[in-house]
């Protein structure tokens, strides 16, 4: 897909049966298409609401491809973009239907959007969580600088709309419940960024054992050593810097990768508004057992 030919002159959200697309990334007519797509055993959707992990995802399932072989992907001179697309920009439905197995691929979109078959145990999900102060937070910077977006006025009006769920991809809330309430019926595994970020070896073991790889120790240790942040940040196939043209982003004003911990947000939240999502939180998650790490010194 030639990324300079979308049209990104008009940077508005498009409301979409409970989620906000986006003007020129995203069709709503091609977006109700991929419901009806063939799913295949060997199909791999990796999920997330923006800004929990997507890009760190993308790397680790790449490299559990090449069994930890760095240079193999180097040498298919492809960004991790272009080995697992995103299902629901325009031009990379109908790809996928001729794609060879195994077909991996990344998407935001809510569980409805998504073909029935995941809910009869084709293919597999893996859907990647993070405690939403932090995602609120990363999502507040990939604004300031991502030109297919509209610019905050300031954190606080950019707080209110988060919450309200007038952002890229809706409520942090339905998204995560609408995936969760479904997942005695898939093939998913559910793992949080906080995880990843305490202990990565056994994170990629957990995902490596989930698709059924067989990896050595050595190979597993290579996945995770290519899956740091620091190495990320310093490889531009992973850290999507091979995608990022003026018209999509402006890079001098920010990066994809910007700190990767756990506990910005204190940080950013006034009292104030971090008791007010404290109130939405409980009140939204109260029939989800679902827990989050909301502090690096948790893990200390």
């Amino acid at each position: 897909m030639d990324l300079k030919k979308l049209n990104l002159e008009n940077p508005v959200l498009v409301a979409h049966k409970g989620f906000n697309l986006i003007n020129g990334i995203h069709d709503p007519a091609d977006v109700d298409q991929i419901y009806h797509l063939d799913i295949r055993d060997t199909d791999v959707f990796e999920v997330t609401y923006p800004k929990s992990g997507s890009i760190w995802m993308q790397q680790i399932l790449v490299l559990l491809e090449a069994k930890g072989d760095v240079t193999a992907i180097s040498e298919t001179s492809q960004c991790n973009i272009e080995l697992i697309p995103w299902i629901e920009v325009i031009g990379n439905r109908l790809p996928f239907i001729s794609a060879p197995s195994p077909r991996l691929r990344v998407t935001h979109l809510l569980h409805h959007f998504m073909p029935p078959a995941l809910n009869h145990k084709k293919g597999k999900v893996i859907y990647v969580a993070r405690n939403p102060k932090d995602v609120l937070v990363s999502f507040f910077y990939f604004h300031t600088y991502a030109n297919i977006l509209e610019t905050p006025k300031n954190f606080d009006d950019f707080f209110e709309k988060f919450l309200r769920g007038k952002v890229f991809g809706g409520s942090w809330f339905e998204h995560i419940k609408s995936w969760y309430s479904h997942k005695d019926e898939m093939n998913i595994l559910f793992i949080t960024y906080e995880e990843m970020i305490q202990d990565l070896l056994s994170a990629v073991r957990r995902i490596s054992l989930f698709l059924n790889k067989k990896l050595t120790d050595d190979q597993l240790a290579n996945v995770v050593k290519h899956s740091t942040f620091t190495n990320m940040r310093n490889n531009s196939q992973a850290n999507y810097e091979q995608v990022s043209i003026s018209a999509l982003f402006s890079c001098h004003l920010g990066t994809f990768m910007r700190k990767g911990t756990i506990g910005d947000w204190k940080n950013h939240f006034t009292v104030a508004q971090n008791e007010r999502f404290d109130e939405v939180f409980h009140r939204e998650m109260k029939d989800f057992p679902l827990k989050f790490v909301w502090d690096i010194k948790d893990f200390q």
